[in-house]
């Protein structure tokens, strides 16, 4: 489909206009073929659409979380989105995360990481407003879309509206960051975002699916920068003595673990540097830092002058 197709496709599907066996039948062979770049676009412009306004100023973050499935690994991403919001950069974090083992649970961390759970975009608004970052969850900002998003139970597959919701950034954010699993979807949804208009972004196979750096491996980057496409490499963070945890068991698994981390008071060299590694792609993907090697030092001097304290943000 082209994307004028494929957004209009879309509309009639969100409108409630389309037969149930089409929906399913078109979803399924999108899934068989691939989706193409135009189709992405086409359908998130079409879930843009049917977004009520982004009231205020937009973030300068975009932070899509939508890994369902995810078994292990504490969400230490959250801290890193977190210590972005601290630094100035308003952050809003929006998804799904179901089927999450307890200790990769994003809404059972959300509290040990100081962040605030919005009920719908006014409401995420008000709260980047007092804090610097918020989470919304699709079901309060987009129910139709996670109707959608559950046909998955039906129809056993996943469908291309699972990189629709990674693409539709419904606070208009600046810049944003997209975890996925699957090493294709790299360049797909970054051609997707720059047919969407956006400036500045970046896609990593990252763990479980979201934007979340494994510090012990080096990671292919794909991504907008100033209104182009781009593609890179960060490289490892840590030698080979931290490389055997990177398929393991995190040493964390209770989420006031992340609690622990920030104020100091538990010390785990693995999740530090999953934290502030996370953090310099994301400000390698706003234009702060020219080079990796800058962001990871930036991120490395805002994590030492984080404010310990958690109640600051929560």
């Amino acid at each position: 489909m082209s994307a004028a197709e494929a957004e209009d496709a879309m509309a009639q599907i969100l409108a409630g206009t389309a037969a149930p066996e089409a929906v399913g039948a078109l979803l399924m062979l999108m899934r068989y073929r691939g989706e193409t770049p135009e189709e992405l676009a086409g359908f998130t412009l079409a879930l843009r659409a049917a977004l009520p306004d982004w009231p205020g100023l937009p973030p300068a973050l975009d932070w899509p979380s939508f890994a369902a499935g995810r078994t292990r690994g504490l969400p230490w991403f959250l801290l890193s989105a977190r210590l972005l919001a601290e630094a100035g950069h308003p952050v809003l974090l929006h998804g799904w995360n179901a089927h999450q083992a307890v200790a990769a649970s994003v809404t059972a961390a959300l509290p040990h990481a100081g962040i605030g759970q919005a009920t719908s975009l006014d409401d995420a608004a008000r709260i980047i407003a007092e804090t610097g970052i918020a989470y919304l969850s699709l079901s309060d900002y987009a129910p139709r879309a996670l109707d959608l998003l559950q046909l998955r139970d039906v129809l056993g597959l996943r469908s291309t509206v699972n990189t629709v919701l990674r693409l539709v950034n419904p606070a208009g954010a600046l810049t944003s960051v997209q975890g996925v699993f699957h090493p294709p979807y790299l360049a797909l949804q970054s051609e997707a975002a720059l047919m969407l208009g956006l400036q500045r972004s970046c896609v990593i196979k990252g763990g479980g699916g979201e934007f979340e750096r494994n510090p012990a491996k080096a990671m292919p980057l794909s991504g907008i920068c100033a209104g182009a496409l781009r593609k890179g490499t960060a490289p490892a963070l840590l030698g080979e003595t931290h490389a055997r945890l990177a398929d393991g068991p995190q040493l964390s698994t209770s989420p006031a673990a992340l609690s622990a981390l920030w104020s100091g008071e538990a010390e785990d060299s693995f999740a530090e540097a999953i934290v502030t590694g996370t953090a310099a792609l994301a400000l390698l993907s706003m234009g702060t830092a020219a080079t990796s090697a800058e962001a990871d030092a930036q991120a490395r001097v805002l994590w030492s002058a984080r404010t310990p304290v958690m109640e600051r943000i929560a």
